[in-house]
């Protein structure tokens, strides 16, 4: 069968989805990932096909950084989003069996799929369907507000995402020659729908619809070739356990300043440190410092003491299965609600907002995490969630995909 992966945004948006490309892949599958081209050497490397998506998703960051005024922003998303939607409809249109997307653009795979006679499958790296027991996550709200609150919060985060694809997903319903009516299932409801995160970490709550599961992380793939850098070997080898310090794809344009809060730190913390540059261009320094670039996490946690992360979804993931605390310092979206989400289970101290980070606080942070309860926790949780097989439940709906509508 050939299967079509289509996901947009960051590397933790895309890297989780080369692993479960190989686990449908090494089944007899030929899968292709859709993406934007900053990723096409990770696809590739994984031994996945690679179809490109317009759009730089590090650039968009920036540009609405400086964006001045909420029209100008507006403008900036709206032609990002009509990129992804000639993107997606081309893919499509390059050939598929079935569609797997994630759920950002979840309905321009809806319409291409409607388009093409393909089914769709929804496999989605974040909770996507309101709920009495938690709010949806978005900007300014992580916690608990109580079950209607929760799902009225869950409802509006799903009509705002609906009404940021609207535009693009009329106009690419009038490319592709389809009614101008769209389906009445609203975004993000594509169905079945398996999400990629452990249920140890957000259990599926009662009041989801059947076909919706949460079924464990999909474990990003470890290029082909890939051995680690001889400088990294030598640091491990050269004491004791480092923490990890990395934000990802956040902060981009701010590595100077990071890094020189960073050194302060762990100089503070008394602990040495692998510093993950990321789109921040992160540096720190220090003998007991060593800078790196992208690094497969499942090699390099397992070797950590701790892992400072800005608690995106993959990230958050990829602690976890190593069984090391976290500190998690979230930025934006989603990372508030993971962040709060470790602490409460007990892998990481109260998070740090990235808007709140200075040296003394996350200096305290790091020494917080290395406390013996927060490891022992951490440590018991890996061992829980290395049961898990969120990859082999997705492989188990395209087994029996036949029988789903497209």
């Amino acid at each position: 069968m050939r299967i079509l992966i289509v996901t947009t945004g960051s590397r933790g948006d895309v890297a989780p989805f080369t692993g479960l490309g190989r686990c449908l892949a090494d089944a007899g599958h030929r899968v292709a990932v859709v993406a934007h081209p900053t990723f096409e050497t990770l696809i590739e490397g994984c031994g996945l096909e690679y179809r490109p998506l317009p759009g730089d998703p590090e650039e968009l960051i920036r540009a609405r950084a400086r964006a001045t005024s909420r029209e100008e922003t507006r403008a900036l998303m709206t032609a990002f989003v009509d990129g992804l939607a000639d993107g997606v409809a081309d893919a499509v249109a390059g050939g598929a069996d079935l569609l797997l997307t994630a759920f950002a653009p979840s309905s321009l795979s809806r319409t291409a799929g409607e388009a093409h006679g393909v089914p769709v499958l929804g496999t989605y790296l974040t909770p996507a369907f309101a709920t009495t027991e938690f709010p949806l996550p978005g900007p300014g709200v992580a916690g608990d507000l109580g079950p209607e609150e929760n799902l009225a919060v869950g409802r509006e985060r799903l009509r705002s995402a609906e009404g940021l694809f609207s535009g693009a997903v009329a106009r690419m319903r009038e490319r592709l020659g389809l009614p101008g009516t769209t389906p009445p299932e609203p975004l993000g409801h594509t169905r079945p729908v398996v999400h990629g995160y452990s249920p140890l970490l957000l259990p599926r709550p009662a009041d989801w619809p059947a076909p919706v599961e949460v079924a464990g992380f999909w474990w990003p793939a470890r290029p082909l070739d890939w051995q680690p850098p001889a400088e990294l070997v030598d640091f491990l080898q050269a004491g004791p356990a480092p923490v990890f310090v990395g934000f990802g794809s956040m902060a981009p344009g701010e590595g100077e300043r990071l890094g020189e809060l960073v050194t302060e730190a762990v100089r503070r913390a008394g602990v040495r440190a692998v510093v993950q540059a990321g789109w921040a261009g992160l540096k720190a320094a220090g003998d007991d410092v060593l800078s790196v670039g992208d690094l497969p996490h499942d090699w390099l946690f397992p070797r950590t003491a701790a892992v400072v992360h800005h608690a995106g979804a993959g990230t958050t993931g990829a602690a976890l299965r190593a069984g090391v605390p976290a500190v998690p310092v979230p930025v934006m979206v989603d990372q508030p609600f993971w962040a709060e989400r470790l602490h409460r289970l007990g892998v990481a101290p109260e998070p740090v907002p990235f808007a709140d980070l200075t040296a003394e606080r996350l200096a305290a942070a790091i020494t917080a995490a290395l406390a013996e309860p927060v490891r022992r926790s951490a440590a018991a949780v890996g061992a829980l969630m290395a049961a898990e097989d969120g990859a082999g439940a997705v492989l188990s709906h395209v087994d029996r995909i036949d029988g789903y509508p497209g």
